[in-house]
């Protein structure tokens, strides 16, 4: 029998020889800096789990308090449930923030073995199977907690936590808290809470039908007053009821605003009338607190002078989010006549219809913008990096520097922009001249010779020859800003047929004639954002092959997460055979999401997603369209990392359920 120093040598053998790559270079020559890097990006139960069982060398780094100080466990679909628990007895007691987020798959007493990590100082349990008892017996554990995230589901009961329990959540903080039932929740323990993380998701009625109410909260009456808080932020799903909940949690903050409040959100689908406290709430803010973040209810801000008295000091983030705010009151209230916001970092104006036009009394949607409102704007507030100007018709006027995306080129920094296609489209369509088919020029065709869609019919610009760059202005506006993550390009008149957090519209407008002249060329020129996501592009109807898909495809190799909407025309999808091309090149994707009447999801179709090898969610939504069962099965089959796979369509109830029981078999 070997002894366990030659046993080590051989480990050490099989781990060099399979670290060799190509030219002689081994992996374990790099420096321990760069080893450390590489292993930051291996999932923590294999860092710990696999490579430390490689060699004495990457045993040793494996374990490095720079790597097992943070374990990332959210969206790590392999994580079992045995992994989990040996994960945490090997280096829990390293652990100082773990996050398992989204971890449904954990049962509550794998979860239950976190109170090993007794250093945890932040914390998220968001979507974890957690009873209070269980709860209260992990936490009871975490004595150094600082920050916690956790759900709020029916039949949870706060006075099952024992006092242990209680004296850690007297010290948390941060909370985070998702509410499934009317409830307080943690929140009257945290009396040291300085940030506050609400998401309202209650439904109006239970399972069986019954109706909540929001006054099941009012027996707790030991709500704290909230002296060290600085962030409240609230997100509420549609409904009455979380309305009527986050009522009560504001009209604890009415009585005594905080003195160090710096950041106050709410963000609430569609409208949301003010109430006695809320009002008293926000005086109280105007008076006593400086703000640095703040987002209000449309109905909040529409017609009143509450941004005139409110106070800000090196503001970060302003959200007007479909309020009635124009561009005069945008520059004398928000921006104070053009004042230094060089601290502004988020800006959210998103169907804010009149915020580039001087006043909000007749302007229609083909008006065109105030160009000198944007450039005041931009030259405010020169270091944004994200920029929402979606649900709302931007027209530029002709003249050199007033388009809207030439003024947008000046912002270097943006990493994240929304806007209408309207808003890219290079002039305004002229009477007394023909428009152009918009993507002619994006996909050649000689006397009668068929082009395959996605295949270059001459030189490959990718052999070293110079590409031709289109002379439009958004062209322009994307060369300018070359680190840009996320980009939403959404029809002014979209609405989706299923919204995550607003109301659903079942009559939909028609596209915005500007959008008319936005097709192929446009979405090719997306293709030179090499860092780019996440991409957004709902209702461009002068789509006419979907040519530039594959330019995308091609060249935005960091692409993760791609929403395709009502491209070209609604009655027939004619971007089926590029979408395809494209898939086969997006090897880093992993939410697909497609909304487009009469699609075919066919054998074709999963064919070139199968070879999105990273994919974790797919969504197709298709008033009239169809599937293939088959095709279906066999693309589950090779992509074995999707776990959410949402398909509406046109097909019956039973070839759905009989698709539902194959998968299930499987």
């Amino acid at each position: 029998m070997a002894s366990s120093g030659e046993d080590m040598h051989s480990e050490d053998d099989a781990g060099t020889s399979a670290a060799t790559v190509a030219g002689g270079i081994h992996l374990l020559d790099f420096s321990d800096e760069i080893l450390l890097h590489i292993l930051s990006h291996v999932p923590s139960t294999d860092l710990v789990l696999s490579v430390q069982r490689t060699c004495r060398k990457l045993a040793a780094l494996s374990l490095d308090k720079s790597l097992i100080h943070t374990v990332l466990l959210q969206k790590d679909y392999q994580a079992s449930e045995d992994k989990v628990k040996q994960l945490v007895k090997a280096i829990g007691r390293e652990i100082q923030q773990l996050n398992m987020a989204g971890c449904y798959w954990l049962s509550g007493a794998t979860v239950e073995h976190v109170a090993c990590c007794r250093n945890l100082v932040k914390v998220n349990f968001s979507g974890c199977h957690l009873t209070s008892l269980r709860l209260s017996k992990v936490l009871s554990a975490l004595q150094h907690l600082r920050s916690l995230a956790i759900d709020v589901s029916p039949g949870f009961d706060a006075g099952q936590l024992s006092s242990e329990c209680k004296a850690t959540l007297s010290r948390v903080q941060e909370l985070r808290q998702t509410l499934f039932t009317p409830s307080y929740g943690v929140v009257p323990c945290c009396t040291s809470l300085q940030k506050l993380l609400l998401y309202f998701e209650i439904l109006d009625r239970t399972r069986e039908g019954a109706i909540l109410s929001g006054q099941l909260m009012v027996g707790q009456s030991n709500v704290p007053h909230y002296q060290n808080l600085r962030v409240f932020y609230a997100r509420l799903a549609p409904g009455y009821i979380n309305q009527e909940v986050v009522r009560l949690y504001l009209a604890v903050l009415s009585d005594r605003t905080p003195e160090n409040l710096h950041a106050f959100l709410i963000s609430v689908p569609g409208s949301f009338a003010e109430s006695g406290a809320t009002k008293n709430l926000l005086d109280s803010m105007a008076r006593n607190a400086c703000l640095d973040a703040l987002q209000l209810p449309k109905s909040w801000l529409n017609g009143s002078a509450l941004l005139q008295h409110m106070r800000f000091n090196n503001p970060f983030y302003f959200s007007f989010s479909r309020c009635s705010l124009s561009g005069g009151h945008l520059i004398q209230r928000v921006i104070n006549g053009g004042r230094d916001l060089r601290s502004l970092a988020s800006l959210n104006l998103s169907g804010c219809v009149h915020c580039l036009s001087p006043d909000t009394l007749f302007r229609k949607a083909e008006d065109e913008i105030d160009s000198s409102i944007l450039e005041t704007l931009v030259g405010a507030c020169c270091n944004l990096r994200h920029l929402n100007l979606s649900a709302a018709h931007h027209h530029s006027a002709e003249g050199l520097g007033r388009h809207l995306c030439q003024l947008l080129a000046r912002l270097r920094h943006l990493r994240s922009l929304a806007l209408p296609v309207c808003a890219v489209a290079d002039s305004a369509p002229r009477a007394d001249r023909a428009p152009a088919p918009p993507a002619m020029h994006a996909v050649p065709r000689g006397f009668g010779k068929k082009v395959r869609i996605g295949v270059p019919s001459g030189p490959s610009p990718f052999a070293g020859q110079p590409v031709p760059q289109p002379a439009s202005v958004f062209w322009s506006l994307l060369r300018s800003v070359p680190f840009l993550e996320r980009l939403e390009l959404i029809g002014s008149n979209f609405s989706s047929a299923m919204p995550r957090n607003e109301p659903a519209i079942r009559n939909s407008l028609p596209p915005c004639s500007r959008a008319q002249s936005v097709g192929d060329a446009e979405v090719a020129a997306i293709g030179q954002l090499a860092f780019l996501r996440h991409l957004t592009l709902a209702q461009l109807p002068s789509i006419l092959t979907g040519s530039g898909l594959v330019s995308i495809g091609l060249q935005c190799q960091q692409l993760q997460s791609l929403s395709l909407a009502n491209l070209g025309m609604m009655g027939k999808v004619v971007y089926m055979s590029a979408l395809s091309d494209m898939l086969k090149h997006c090897r880093r994707l992993k939410d697909l999401r497609l909304e487009q009447p009469y699609f075919s999801a066919n054998a074709q179709f999963f064919q070139a997603l199968s070879q999105c090898s990273c994919l974790q969610r797919l969504c197709l939504v298709s008033r009239s369209g169809t599937l293939q069962p088959d095709a279906v099965v066999a693309f589950m089959g090779r992509c074995l990392h999707v776990v959410v796979c949402h398909m509406f369509t046109g097909e019956s109830l039973a070839t759905c359920k009989s698709l539902q029981q194959s998968l299930l078999r499987r």
